[in-house]
């Protein structure tokens, strides 16, 4: 089966175990997951099955990550480093990635960093534990169609501050519909990490695409 991963080849003569340190890190989220180690082999059995596969050290043998658990690594790119010996592989977890049942193999939780995380966590709160005079409650008790009704007009005063060059007025607008489509989210059940996982997925069909003969 062709790869689905386009790179120059690792130097694994490089190392005197045949062994590339492989740094895996949640495609989405950001947050690194673990540390693995790959030869040609699992290398070539990631890039073929498009599942995180290394070699075990302990048990001297290939392995695919969650092949007894179920907590594979679904990879979405694959990166060489400067010096040819070590790699980063963008993968989205199923599960927890840590034989301890953490999220990570440092005990992180695996969320999304950046205020907009942040903020959207705060109206999952508001959802869950109104606040009386909170206007993020009184938007979510208005119910789907007022919710999708304000993003709609924050997407026309977007264009309209676009459009009139007004550059300060547009930062506003924008920020009135991120907000808003956040709240939207939180009413129609669905998270901003799902939305990047779509665009991910755009990303690396359009990148398989390009790369093929």
């Amino acid at each position: 089966m062709a790869s689905q991963f386009a790179f120059e080849t690792p130097d694994f003569d490089k190392m005197s175990d045949g062994l590339i340190p492989t740094i895996v890190q949640d495609a989405s989220t950001r947050r690194v997951l673990m540390l693995g180690y790959m030869n040609r082999e699992a290398l070539q059995q990631t890039q073929e099955t498009g599942l995180a596969t290394f070699f075990s050290r302990s048990r001297q043998r290939l392995w695919t990550k969650g092949e007894t658990t179920g907590n594979t690594l679904r990879v979405v790119d694959i990166l060489l480093d400067c010096d040819q010996d070590s790699l980063l592989v963008l993968a989205n977890p199923n599960g927890p990635v840590c034989h301890t049942g953490a999220d990570t193999c440092w005990q992180q939780k695996n969320q999304a960093s950046g205020f907009l995380y942040a903020l959207e966590n705060l109206i999952q709160e508001r959802k869950k534990l109104p606040i009386e005079g909170s206007y993020t409650n009184k938007l979510l008790s208005s119910g789907l169609p007022k919710a999708a009704q304000k993003v709609g007009e924050e997407a026309v005063e977007v264009v309209i501050e676009a459009l009139g060059h007004r550059k300060d007025l547009l930062l506003n607008e924008s920020a009135d519909l991120l907000y808003h489509l956040l709240v939207l989210f939180a009413a129609c059940d669905i998270s901003l990490q799902e939305v990047e996982q779509v665009l991910q997925l755009r990303h690396t069909a359009t990148n398989i695409n390009l790369n093929k003969p």
